[in-house]
């Protein structure tokens, strides 16, 4: 792999970024995690600092699975689109069903290891309103909840590895949890920094697009009072903020296709 081929890759995956098939995919299903996102904030307006602190996380790992599940799909368009090969909504769903079902999975371990590090962190706020003794506990374990945010965090990161990583393992070749286990790992041997480079590259249009949105409603937010008028106006927000993150988050996993032959270049669909 030399950077001629990273270019030439990159090239491609903007090129076809902006296919209507993929679009047509992409788009609903961002609206649906975007709703979850929606759902979770509102809830969490009013509620206590434990339910406000976990809802934070859990529409992002609650979201991984769907979009594994799309990033298998959008790879499978993009083997086709790029051997320029037509291939129906239809097929493509039919085919790849048990492939949907067999990665999806792969979304849970984060979750169940998520409700742990939420529980352990009531069990913090469960001991700070202690009377008499809670104000110790609250300087004794202070860093508790700093260490249970930053493993949120990494489960957070370890998700959109999966999304990366995995996706094209899976869309490429028939799966079975041993053989697709290996494939994934394999990519890290002897091409660690390779492989970290690469999952940069393609994330990086996600935050740059993410950022200038996220300042944009910022910016724009006309701060309602009533938690139902902030919900509604966190909705119709999220529409557009979907729209534009489409072409990004197609990006992202077209590249996730052509650095898998990156980093495999023997491997054939």
């Amino acid at each position: 792999m030399n950077w001629a081929d990273v270019e030439k890759s990159f090239s491609r995956a903007v090129a076809l970024s902006f296919s209507k098939k993929k679009m047509m995919l992409t788009f609903p299903v961002l609206v649906l995690c975007g709703i979850l996102v929606v759902f979770c904030r509102a809830v969490a307006f009013e509620a206590s600092d434990w339910i406000a602190m976990s809802l934070a996380f859990l529409p992002i790992l609650l979201s991984s699975g769907v979009l594994l599940a799309l990033g298998v799909l959008l790879i499978r368009i993009h083997i086709h689109e790029v051997k320029q090969l037509h291939l129906g909504f239809r097929r493509l769903i039919a085919g790849s069903v048990d492939l949907i079902m067999g990665t999806s999975y792969l979304a849970i371990p984060p979750i169940l290891a998520y409700l742990l590090l939420w529980i352990a962190l009531g069990l913090f706020f469960l001991l700070r309103e202690i009377p008499g003794i809670g104000d110790f506990f609250s300087v004794v374990l202070a860093f508790g909840p700093f260490l249970l945010i930053f493993g949120s965090l990494l489960l957070c990161l370890f998700n959109l590895g999966l999304l990366f990583f995995v996706a094209p393992a899976a869309a490429f070749q028939p799966f079975k949890r041993t053989s697709l286990a290996k494939r994934v790992v394999g990519l890290f041997q002897g091409r660690i920094l390779s492989s970290i480079s690469l999952f940069l590259l393609a994330l990086a249009p996600i935050l740059l697009v993410v950022g200038l949105l996220t300042l944009s409603a910022l910016l724009a937010n006309a701060s309602p009072e009533k938690p139902l008028s902030i919900a509604m106006s966190w909705f119709f927000t999220m529409v557009p903020f979907a729209a534009v993150l489409t072409p990004a988050v197609i990006f992202f996993f077209n590249f996730a296709a052509e650095s898998y032959q990156l980093l495999h270049p023997k491997t054939s669909p």
